[in-house]
């Protein structure tokens, strides 16, 4: 038996070795008790409503959670999927959504308790998920919500599909919203976490599939923003996503989604439990390279 049949077979037989050890992470600040206690602080009256808006179907809208409060997305008229953004409100073109380290870190699809995370240097928490009253997990087809895996649909692989311009995909609605009200650029538009979408792969080929999205009227996703966060969120084209991306035979119904944005009314609760906003990543930056740490630093700490 060869060497490389040996590889092969260790490969074969051995069972999968998770990358991450999600203990080893830091602890959220405050602890699960304070995250059980944000999970109905709306419900419970601890909260004030302090800006609420609407994403008409198709298009994207952006706004604004200080470090500390809490916003939605909310299910209100019918079945509906959304493709969110996070940038640092305070250096959005430096400091944006990492998804791929975020799947690593957690899983495929998000739930409860898992953390958004920022990319490089800065990698740290950007917002938590308190509620997710859809609590879907995975199907026999090994199916969930919220996921990580899928980028937003875009013109660029629809003109491949169909050799037609569609300006009102996810990935152009964000870009609308980010150059027009923002004051971002097309390329700080990046790959999105999956509100609401139930996706895998199958498993015989190992693609990218989608479900009809089991949200229904009155379903909500709600997160903790972990430091100033602007953040943005298209209504997919593709409405609940059961028909396929690029299938001119069918129209999809889109329907409109709402945003809530929620102040604690106790400002001090979340610091007197040992909350903090997430500091900045503690790697010194200098990856034993010739430059000075602080050369290598001044990309992160720039404004």
């Amino acid at each position: 038996m060869t060497s490389q049949t040996n590889r092969r077979d260790l490969a074969r037989q051995t069972a999968p070795i998770p990358c991450y050890k999600v203990e080893q992470l830091p602890a959220k600040y405050g602890g699960d008790e304070l995250y059980d206690w944000l999970r109905t602080a709306v419900a419970d009256g601890h909260a004030t409503l302090k800006e609420t808006l609407e994403i008409p179907p198709r298009e994207a809208r952006s706004w604004k959670v200080p470090a500390g409060c809490l916003w939605r997305i909310v299910c209100h008229v019918g079945p509906q999927v959304a493709d969110m953004n996070c940038w640092s409100l305070d250096h959005p073109q430096q400091e944006r959504f990492y998804s791929s380290k975020t799947r690593q870190i957690h899983a495929t699809h998000l739930k409860r308790g898992d953390r958004l995370w920022s990319g490089f240097p800065y990698l740290r928490p950007m917002a938590t998920i308190v509620e997710d009253t859809i609590d879907y997990g995975f199907d026999e087809d090994g199916a969930g919500v919220h996921d990580v895996i899928g980028s937003r649909c875009d013109p660029y692989t629809n003109w491949y599909m169909t050799k037609q311009d569609n300006n009102h995909c996810c990935h152009s609605n964000l870009t609308r919203q980010a150059v027009q009200a923002d004051g971002l650029k097309e390329c700080d538009v990046h790959d999105v976490l999956n509100v609401f979408m139930c996706t895998g792969f199958t498993k015989g080929t190992h693609q990218y599939f989608t479900k009809p999205s089991p949200v229904d009227v009155g379903d909500y996703i709600e997160f903790l923003a972990e430091i100033n966060l602007l953040v943005s969120a298209s209504t997919c084209p593709q409405g609940d996503v059961s028909i396929a991306c690029g299938d001119g035979d069918k129209e999809p119904t889109v329907y409109p989604l709402k945003i809530e944005v929620y102040e604690l009314k106790d400002s001090e609760h979340l610091t007197s439990k040992g909350w903090r906003p997430s500091p900045m990543n503690g790697y010194s930056g200098n990856h034993v390279a010739t430059s000075s740490a602080s050369e290598l630093l001044e990309y992160r700490d720039a404004p």
